[in-house]
């Protein structure tokens, strides 16, 4: 059931959420179809949302799903709307797709826009030392990624930082190291199976890249979600654990993938942990990981 969900899966929605209560709205202003990379002749866009007052603002990418194979920056609009409202520059972005395009295109795209926001900081009143991501289902995946992959400046990442200060990632599968098909459903995305082509599938795994240095990780996922499985997520929550890294995961009881997605307490707790994390507040927590029920 999981594998035929997931090359099936249908473009996402684009999320709006309506929260019961929410904190004053600070104003910004929407820029659209920002070219952040080109390849080859296709250029990638991002619509970038930014707090109006002057100021330096942290930062949050923002990266849709859809199964690596559809899906726009414009699917988790609300999303980025309403951290703008608390006070974060976002900037959320396309990416190549599947089956046109296979891993790592998509992962790649998501590095290069971490190092045009921090390239770009000055132009959009981004702080440069404050950059977090949000993502989910396929996006995020991808920004569990960036959140165990992430390096300190060098000659190969032309001398941008691409490490994160912190990441959510809903509805997010960070393990692709076995699969009962050999992940024969995955050949539209990785060109193979695993066997071969398994290095492909160690590289997908945010997982397999968790250390002590990775940033904080906030997991969301329904547990009737039969696309994602809590226990996706599940692998890359305890991996940090054990590294002793900050990380919650709330579950969200009697919720399927697309339930998941827009659920208002998930978010609120998702806005709330980049909050901590990137703007700072007297209640920052015990510095546990956590697993909510």
């Amino acid at each position: 059931m999981l594998i035929r969900l997931l090359v099936c899966v249908v473009p996402f929605f684009a999320v709006e959420v309506k929260a019961e209560t929410k904190p004053s709205k600070v104003e910004f202003e929407t820029q659209e179809k920002i070219v952040y990379s080109k390849v080859g002749d296709r250029e990638l866009l991002l619509d970038a949302f930014i707090p109006k007052a002057e100021g330096k603002y942290p930062a949050v990418l923002v990266v849709h799903g859809g199964a690596w194979r559809s899906g726009s920056r414009l699917q988790l609009r609300g999303y980025a709307t309403a951290l703008a409202e608390r006070g974060f520059a976002c900037f959320a972005i396309d990416y190549r797709l599947a089956p046109t395009h296979k891993f790592p295109a998509q992962i790649d795209d998501c590095r290069e826009a971490v190092k045009w926001i921090r390239s770009h900081a000055a132009d959009y009143k981004v702080d440069g030392q404050k950059l977090g991501a949000i993502g989910y289902s396929a996006g995020g995946h991808l920004v569990s990624l960036l959140a165990t992959t992430g390096e300190a400046p060098a000659e190969q990442n032309g001398n941008v930082d691409t490490r994160l200060q912190a990441v959510v990632a809903g509805g997010a599968p960070t393990d692709f190291r076995w699969f009962p098909d050999n992940g024969k459903w995955a050949e539209y995305w990785m060109g193979g199976d695993l066997d071969s082509e398994k290095e492909k599938f160690l590289s997908a795994s945010a997982a397999a890249f968790v250390d002590s240095t990775d940033p904080p990780v906030f997991f969301f996922n329904g547990t009737a979600d039969t696309l994602v499985p809590i226990a996706w997520s599940q692998a890359c929550f305890e991996a940090l654990k054990q590294s002793g890294v900050k990380t919650e995961m709330h579950t969200i009881e009697g919720a399927g993938h697309m339930q998941a997605a827009a659920n208002v307490e998930a978010l609120e707790k998702a806005y709330e942990f980049l909050r901590r994390e990137l703007q700072g507040a007297a209640d920052s927590g015990n510095g546990k990981s956590v697993d909510e029920r």
